[in-house]
């Protein structure tokens, strides 16, 4: 299915080419995550197989990590194979580039972004904790928990470093360009950010149909206002370094309270 998702994501590029489509000839967004998403979750149960007939164990924070990297590998493999080659998008389009005379500077594109984080995850720990209060559910933490400091790393290195670098390179470098081209910027950030919050539930699980209904929905409305943030600060800044910032730091100051505090938070 993956396979046939990248053909398909392929095709509709090349139409879309011939088409002589305005603004952005490329493969839907939609396309190319459902193709990177199957593909990784392919390549992930072949790993798990693999290492379980060799007798290798993977505690949950190095599966997480793991799993983190491959995502990020597929989907950035896939925007360099159906987006970038084509010519759809450039590189520079989807935000590695300096900033130009007058835009300031890397350092500060990283110091804006990480100072953005800080009303972002105000904003969502009020929103959770008022449906919360509402649904009468609690999701689970999106990282297994853990008190060890290796373990910990592990989880810094997935949630800090790696999630946020394919995350934004996809949902903020590659989807919001492409959407900001063919709909213009706002509603670019308003489905991206949609997009970006949905994609965060589509592994949510609960005891029952309900449960797992109001989880998935509180896990949807709390990473909105952050979705549409990044989504902002990206067209903004036009480079990647102030949405990783503030997505990096959005994930990481939670995780050090839990570190800290002990208690169970919830990531993006």
């Amino acid at each position: 299915m993956a396979l046939g998702l990248v053909a398909a994501a392929g095709a509709q590029g090349l139409q879309r080419a011939a088409d002589g489509v305005a603004g952005y000839a490329g493969p839907s967004p939609y396309l190319v995550f459902a193709a990177a998403f199957l593909g990784s979750l392919f390549i992930v149960n072949v790993l798990v197989v693999v290492l379980d007939a060799v007798g290798v164990t993977v505690d949950d924070q190095a599966g997480v990590l793991i799993s983190s990297l491959i995502s990020g590998i597929v989907s950035v493999g896939l925007i360099a194979l159906l987006v970038v080659g084509p010519g759809s998008l450039r590189w520079s389009d989807l935000g590695f580039r300096r900033p130009r005379p007058g835009e300031g500077s890397l350092v500060s594109d990283v110091a804006w972004g990480a100072a953005l984080a800080v009303p972002a995850i105000l904003a969502a720990a009020f929103l959770a904790a008022l449906l919360i209060a509402v649904l009468g559910v609690t999701p689970e933490p999106t990282l297994p928990p853990t008190h060890d400091p290796f373990g910990a790393t592990l989880n810094l290195l997935a949630a800090v470093v790696v999630a946020p670098f394919w995350e934004e390179l996809f949902f903020r470098g590659f989807t919001t360009t492409a959407w900001a081209r063919t709909a213009g910027p706002r509603a670019a950030i308003l489905r991206a950010g949609l997009f970006f919050a949905l994609v965060h539930v589509i592994t949510v699980l609960g005891s029952d149909f309900s449960t797992g209904l109001r989880v998935a929905l509180i896990a949807f409305a709390i990473r909105i206002p952050v979705g549409l943030l990044l989504g902002w600060v990206f067209l903004r800044r036009r480079t990647l370094a102030a949405p990783i910032a503030l997505h990096a730091v959005y994930n990481g100051i939670p995780l050090v309270l839990f570190l800290l505090a002990g208690s169970r938070v919830i990531t993006g």
